[in-house]
């Protein structure tokens, strides 16, 4: 099947304190290296996209599951010559916190160490859900497919994340200039303001910034920005107010990174809010 045309159809489910949804076919597209407030869970619907996640590239092919965790950095770009096809869902940490709470496990939001994952029943739950909430409004019925589907990934491809923090590393310093990059995204601030936040060098706060978190200071927070211009979208402000308020320079720099990182544009995503009527 040759994925002849760019498409990316964003939902939203209210159910369990909201859940972003994407339905996209795409070719050409090319995601710059971002990350997601939420977590990453798609299914390939056709074809197969590469993407870098955790320090190396995978491949996940038709019908395999893609997971990538909450702020953690990715990209992703077709791997073979006709595109890829994918539904996904974008859930908020603090619906796995709540699941593991409600379960006993007492454990917070999972990692997935896994990538890519082969589960056919998963995938096919997924797809489901997915399915179900996009055309049905039976509320008992989409947040029962939630749930189990939430559980199912948690139980099957879950780990503690304690289970994967590195031992013995003091991240204060970093951790304050990361809260500060996400409460103040369109702050105007220079590498040597925020490395005298965090109490260090700037040389050496790019460097550790970039190897803890994946990104270098500038590039994390046009994330947070990009962050910030979806919840002001949502909000039904103009998107040039929104470039503006989010610390862009001007329209055309924030249409680039938008695009770059969702693969449409502010004014495509803002037609997809009216239309879904997201909150």
């Amino acid at each position: 099947m040759v994925i002849k045309k760019e498409r990316a159809d964003y939902h939203y489910a209210s159910e369990l304190g909201g859940i972003e949804l994407l339905d996209a076919n795409f070719h050409k597209q090319n995601f710059s290296r971002h990350s997601h407030e939420g977590y990453t869970i798609g299914v390939i619907e056709s074809g197969a996209q590469r993407f870098f996640r955790t320090g190396s590239d995978h491949v996940a092919p038709v019908h395999s599951i893609i997971l990538v965790n909450a702020d953690e950095v990715h990209n992703g770009c077709s791997a073979t010559e006709d595109g890829w096809a994918y539904r996904a869902m974008y859930p908020l940490p603090a619906l796995f916190e709540n699941i593991s709470e409600e379960l006993g496990l007492n454990q917070g939001a999972p990692y997935f160490p896994q990538a890519v994952v082969h589960d056919q029943q998963l995938a096919q739950m997924l797809r489901l859900t997915f399915t179900t909430l996009n055309g049905s409004d039976n509320r008992l019925l989409r947040e029962t497919l939630i749930y189990s589907a939430m559980v199912k990934l948690m139980s099957r491809h879950g780990k503690s994340k304690l289970a994967f923090t590195q031992a013995n590393i003091d991240k204060k310093h970093l951790l304050l200039v990361k809260q500060f990059l996400d409460e103040h995204p369109a702050a105007d601030i220079s590498l040597a303001e925020l490395a005298k936040l965090a109490g260090i060098s700037a040389c050496h706060l790019l460097r550790q910034f970039q190897r803890y978190f994946g990104l270098p200071p500038h590039t994390y927070q046009i994330q947070s920005r990009l962050r910030l211009a979806k919840k002001l979208i949502r909000k039904g402000l103009k998107i040039l107010d929104v470039a503006l308020d989010c610390g862009f320079h001007d329209q055309s720099h924030f249409h680039r990174h938008f695009k770059r990182a969702m693969g449409i544009t502010p004014g495509t995503y803002a037609k997809a809010v009216a239309a879904n009527s997201i909150q």
